[in-house]
């Protein structure tokens, strides 16, 4: 005995396997199921995409260097930062602004390239630079002294361009940012 679907069956089958082009252009969810990846520090976890702003920073001979950033400012933002990104190009980064000024720490886990950190307080006076901090570490960096932004940029940039500590840091583009405790 054979069986036969019946006919608005097999419409509404065809009209679901058949997708309008624009959502064949959509990438796939990003593990299976469709459920995504909630833990910040896993490979698979997309975020929201982050605010952008710049920073000019002045070296010790009164040039001023921008570099144009990604700001994390919600806690799920500052515990993801860099982890993974395979590279970071020169002129940017990502500036990690807290609720309060307090000392900072940072480790390197989950993070593949080498990377700059310099820790701001808020009248934006570099209070110090933890250089080249090495990949996919659990070692604790910070200056030990209170700040309330942290700015990463690719290993060795800071020296490149002679930003040192003392220097002066002004920002564009954080109003209206809010910062999450």
């Amino acid at each position: 005995m054979s069986r036969r679907w019946p006919r608005g069956l097999c419409a509404v089958l065809l009209l679901m396997a058949w997708e309008a082009p624009e959502a064949r252009d959509k990438p796939s969810p990003p593990v299976g199921r469709g459920r995504k990846v909630m833990d910040v520090d896993a490979k698979e976890y997309v975020g929201t995409t982050l605010p952008r702003a710049r920073v000019l920073l002045e070296d010790a001979s009164g040039g001023v260097h921008r570099v144009d950033v990604e700001v994390a400012a919600t806690p799920e933002a500052r515990t993801r930062g860099l982890m993974w990104r395979q590279e970071l190009p020169a002129g940017q980064g990502m500036l990690f602004i807290f609720p309060e000024e307090e000392v900072q720490s940072f480790w390197m886990r989950n993070t593949l390239i080498p990377l700059d950190m310099l820790f701001i307080d808020s009248a934006g006076k570099i209070v110090g630079i933890v250089e080249n901090a090495q990949p996919r570490t659990l070692t604790s960096r910070s200056v030990g002294l209170p700040g309330r932004y942290v700015l990463e940029v690719p290993g060795g940039w800071s020296r490149a361009t002679g930003i040192a500590r003392g220097g002066t840091v002004r920002f564009q583009g954080l109003e209206g940012i809010p910062v999450v405790p």
